[in-house]
This record gives C-alpha cells, sequence and structure tokens, in this order.
C-alpha cells in the first residue's frame, strides 16, 4: 500500500454515498458509535455551518480510503460568539486504517482551517488519538461543551497560539448536530 499515495481532495457532490458507505463501514465495530454517523454528515453537509472546503476525501488510487469534516460552530466566550469548528467525523475504511490515512487526513483539514483563518477546532474523541495532532483538554482553556461527557474526550486544537483561553466559554452546536 506504500507504494500508493493518499490523494486527499475536497468532496464532490457525487461523493456522498461512498463517504455514506466508508462511514458506516468505519463505525461499525465502534462500542460509543451510535451508527449513525453517515446520517449526522448528510445533515451538516447542507447546514449553514457547512465549509465546502472542509469536507475532504482521501483516496488510493479510485478507491475512497478516508473522510474528515470540519463543521463551523460558534463557542459563546464573555466577550460574544467566537467562530470555531467541529471535526465530526473522521473515518477510515478499516482495511486500511493504521497506515496514517486518519493523519493525513487531520493534517490536511487543519492546514486548509488555518489558510480560511479559523484559530481553533475542537473534537468529541478518542483521548489517546487526538492528542498526537496538538489536541488538548478543553476544558484546561475554560471551554465547555452543552452535555455530559468526560472531560478527557472533549479536544481543542489551536490553529493560531493562544485562540483557545481567548475562546473561553460554551461551545454551541448547530442543530443540525441532534436532528435525527
Amino acid at each position: 500500500m506504500d507504494s500508493n499515495p493518499i490523494n486527499i481532495k475536497q468532496q464532490e457532490a457525487h461523493d456522498l454515498p461512498a463517504i455514506c458507505r466508508l462511514i458506516e463501514e468505519a463505525f461499525a465495530s465502534v462500542q460509543e458509535s451510535d451508527h449513525r454517523e453517515q446520517f449526522l454528515v448528510e445533515r451538516l453537509l447542507s447546514s449553514p455551518g457547512f465549509v465546502p472546503e472542509l469536507s475532504l476525501t482521501a483516496w488510493i488510487k479510485n478507491e475512497l480510503v478516508g473522510y474528515i469534516l470540519l463543521t463551523e460552530i460558534e463557542i459563546l466566550s464573555k466577550s460574544g460568539p467566537v467562530p470555531s469548528l467541529s471535526l465530526a467525523p473522521l473515518a477510515v475504511r478499516p482495511s486500511f486504517q493504521r497506515h496514517g490515512i486518519g493523519a493525513a487526513l487531520i493534517e490536511e483539514a487543519h492546514k486548509r482551517a488555518a489558510e480560511l483563518n479559523y484559530e481553533t477546532v475542537l473534537v468529541l474523541g478518542h483521548k489517546d488519538y487526538y492528542p498526537r495532532f496538538g489536541y488538548k483538554k478543553a476544558e484546561d482553556f475554560g471551554i465547555t461543551f452543552p452535555f455530559e461527557v468526560p472531560p478527557e474526550f472533549c479536544m481543542v486544537k489551536e490553529l493560531t497560539p493562544g485562540a483557545a483561553s481567548r475562546a473561553a466559554g460554551q461551545v454551541k452546536y448547530p442543530k443540525a448536530f441532534f436532528e435525527y
């Protein structure tokens, strides 16, 4: 597999059915999953927070092997709403996991988000996976989430140094994150 480069590009509309299948496969054996992530993606792609440049697919040859989506959210800080991004979901086809595809998607998404002048990315994710990409516990920056989740799973990545501390407040997710 290593001889075949990973090609990361912006998602195209016709990719959606393949993305949904990929997400279903990637989360099929994840115990913490409600196995509805593909429906979340469909809702987020048509929500006001959708940023087309931050919906990325990973390909090896002509096979879709990974997907990442960063959606605009807000942090309600003392000085007013601060735009941020939510990483949800990150999915890699099971047979391609542990080959650096997720890492490549995260790094490319961070680069593109910074180019679009976003300063922070939030994730509810695996406490042992995301810290290697610079994610830290959100509570350490005074950022709280609007639901009960153990704090070690609630993380923030600063794309701009000092941005998380300036954004201290409660995360506000668009309703698309909660509709079923």
